[in-house]
């Protein structure tokens, strides 16, 4: 049982960030309501329910709701939720008579969260983008990448997951213990432009201090410096070392066979080129595995780089249960941890609708409510 067993939440269905935020919720207790359209999205990717694993842990309902019954089934919904999860461009919701002024006047405990990329105000709130359009715009993009090279997008993590998803749960935790002082809900506006940015607050101090340039990889933290990066080995593998700290550096340097007059200047930008290649040219002369049998374990800052078939097979993974298998497919458990009241994956990933009738019926829909739905065709008829 979660920690937040107990708490009900309803979730208009999205991509990306806004069901992460869900799987998250889920996978620590949260009774997750899913309410996906009548008709799946095509999103141009073909593969099975099992597969979208940020759709794990809650049921599906499909109401369709441009219809006046749609709208009000959702509406009856947020009449007993703790907290409702939208991710639509700003004014959909209103639009769809959805919108937190209606349902707060409904349930006024409820805690209201909108997720979307560039917030719910501002000159270019309304247009469309994806996690790496936001995370450019704040400086974020801009500062990852090799010298010499383009900017590198990470993935979508510091957008869409990081500055999203994240920040959403996060903001929705906040509210509803705020909510149950004071016994008011309130809308929490999560947008990915914002929790980006503030993922940069470090960078933006040492920048400031002067002690970052706006030159991509000639800083501690972007593989400028030869102690902190990424090197290949004999075998095409790579390791990464984070040796920033003097004990740490002073460690690396023992295992590599080398002193301080071999790479002279540590501290001085002037001087990592000619130590990266230095470094580079030793971390050549071994596999991966023989480096993993030198380093891995000591207080360097080291570990292998796996590729995502190796890394759930990796002992200290194993150890701690870091993957697990849902419905035979591997993908990271719940996070984070708990001592008393652990999380879990409640199910599977649902396929769209797949509980409608059920669920409706647990979160207090009668008999009769669902024979009206299904005829003004806000739900599918049985």
């Amino acid at each position: 049982m979660g920690p937040l067993t107990g708490i009900k939440v309803v979730e208009l269905a999205g991509i990306g960030p806004g069901p992460m935020c869900a799987m998250l919720l889920s996978d620590l207790g949260a009774e997750v309501i899913r309410v996906d359209r009548l008709e799946a999205v095509d999103l141009g990717i073909d593969r099975g329910r099992q597969f979208n694993v940020l759709n794990r842990g809650r049921r599906s309902v499909s109401i369709d709701l441009k219809t006046a019954e749609g709208r009000d089934a959702v509406l009856q919904l947020v009449d007993s939720a703790d907290a409702l999860i939208e991710g639509f461009r700003p004014g959909v919701m209103e639009k769809l008579g959805l919108g937190p002024d209606v349902c707060l006047a409904r349930n006024p405990r409820l805690v209201f969260g909108r997720m979307t990329g560039w917030g719910q105000e501002g000159p270019i709130a309304h247009a469309a983008g994806h996690d790496i359009n936001y995370i450019a715009l704040t400086g974020a993009l801009h500062s990852i990448g090799n010298t010499g090279g383009p900017p590198v997008p990470p993935l979508n993590l510091v957008g869409d997951f990081g500055g999203g998803a994240l920040y959403l749960a996060f903001g929705l935790c906040a509210a509803l213990v705020e909510s149950q002082r004071s016994g008011q809900g309130q809308v929490v506006d999560a947008a990915m432009v914002d929790g980006a940015a503030s993922l940069m607050a470090a960078i933006y101090g040492i920048h400031g201090s002067g002690g970052w340039t706006d030159e991509r990889g000639d800083n501690v933290l972007d593989s400028g410096a030869h102690y902190y990066g990424v090197y290949e080995c004999a075998d095409g593998g790579f390791v990464s070392v984070g040796s920033i700290e003097a004990k740490f550096y002073a460690e690396l340097l023992e295992k590599l066979d080398l002193t301080d007059d071999d790479l002279p200047g540590r501290n001085d930008r002037e001087a990592w080129p000619a130590n990266k290649e230095k470094v580079a040219a030793l971390f050549r002369q071994k596999t991966r595995d023989e480096w993993c049998a030198i380093m891995e374990g000591s207080d360097i800052c080291f570990a292998p780089v796996l590729d995502m078939n190796e890394a759930p097979k990796h002992p200290h993974n194993v150890a701690r249960g870091t993957f697990i298998e849902v419905d035979g497919v591997t993908q990271p458990g719940p996070a984070p941890r708990f001592s008393r009241t652990p999380g879990q994956v409640q199910r599977p990933p649902a396929a769209p609708g797949e509980h409608t009738r059920e669920a409706l019926r647990d979160w207090g829909f009668s008999a009769d409510d669902l024979e009206v739905l299904a005829k003004a065709g806000a739900i599918r008829a049985e």
